[in-house]
């Protein structure tokens, strides 16, 4: 999936012109989240969304208007009450940054786009001289908060970090969890020891490991990991699992299996000297409880749930609570 940034750099390519819509701030209810973008391009082709609906065509409409006065990286503010204004019944208020860029911003965006192709990108933006906004890249450590102001600079991050699977097992259900997840936040390890097992082609977010020793794999797991254990041995399962439960890096630790299941794991991973509090941890059957039925695609599908609740309450617990921007530092406000 291609960042922002190059995105309208492409665009820019195609037609001269492109144009970035943030939202800054969200008061209330909103179809989408602070830090949520879109680039247009000047004929109306976008990519991106921030919530679809009304709001997004006055946006929109605001871009291609913005274009059109042929700007150098000027930008400004929109306000809307979306009750009100668009007639939706959200009932919140946002606040969206247009930002218009011509042929003279490539200079600066291309970098943008060359690193937010690689990893999520940090950047700090200022006003120059010429009271045109500009961006560069920040060499600090991005915060989970997507947009935040601080002694009149904007900070923002762009792309998102995946959340890192170690997923064991190629069997029917694996095969399709790998594809679930294709289009989601995970970078999927997916290691089996049968080579013949995988498949000739497999989403670019996956990277399989043809593993004679599934259990030594676990010890290579990244902070923040979640292990999923779906293999067609009960005793390779129980393995992976205790070896999830005692690498801190692991953060969830889910098995395939039943309500019985689970209690045998649990009383023989008591015998192995965990703690209840540990086994805890362990979430068997994994996937989303009220969906009952066993076909793979299907059990796939709950466990795609089961991870993006996790991903969510990571990073909503790693983030804390963002104080709302009332203002952009560069831009003149338009009702």
């Amino acid at each position: 999936m291609s960042g922002i940034w190059s995105k309208i750099a492409g665009f820019m390519s195609e037609g001269g012109q492109a144009c970035l819509v943030t939202l800054l701030e969200v008061r209330g209810s909103s179809p989408r989240e602070v830090g949520a973008r879109m680039a247009v391009r000047g004929d109306g082709c976008f990519s991106g969304t921030i919530g679809g609906g009304a709001l997004e065509w006055q946006a929109l409409a605001e871009a291609q208007k913005s274009m059109r006065k042929a700007p150098d990286g000027a930008g400004h503010l929109l306000r809307v009450v979306l009750g009100p204004d668009l007639g939706q019944c959200c009932g919140g208020r946002v606040t969206l940054l247009i930002e218009a860029f011509s042929a003279a911003d490539l200079d600066w965006i291309m970098p943008l786009a060359s690193a937010e192709a690689t990893s999520p990108l940090h950047t700090r933006g200022w006003q120059d001289q010429r009271g045109v906004f500009r961006r560069a890249i920040a060499s600090d450590a991005a915060s989970d908060i997507p947009v935040w102001l601080v002694d009149g600079t904007l900070h923002e991050r762009f792309g998102v970090m995946p959340t890192p699977l170690l997923l064991f097992g190629a069997g029917h259900v694996g095969r399709a969890l790998v594809l679930a997840l294709a289009p989601l936040p995970v970078r999927t390890r997916w290691i089996d020891p049968r080579r013949g097992e995988f498949p000739d082609v497999f989403p670019a977010n996956v990277t399989p490991v043809a593993a004679q020793d599934p259990v030594g794999e676990v010890a290579q797991a990244g902070q923040g990991s979640v292990l999923l254990a779906l293999t067609h041995s009960h005793a390779l399962d129980l393995a992976l699992v205790a070896a999830g439960l005692r690498n801190r890096a692991i953060v969830q630790t889910g098995v395939i299996g039943s309500a019985t299941k689970r209690a045998r794991f649990v009383s023989q991973l008591a015998q192995a000297g965990f703690d209840p509090s540990e086994t805890a941890r362990m979430h068997c059957p994994i996937g989303f409880g009220a969906l009952t039925s066993k076909e793979p695609a299907v059990i796939a599908l709950g466990i795609a749930v089961q991870i993006m609740a996790w991903r969510e309450a990571m990073v909503a617990g790693s983030a804390g609570i963002a104080a709302p921007i009332a203002r952009n530092p560069h831009a003149q406000s338009h009702v």
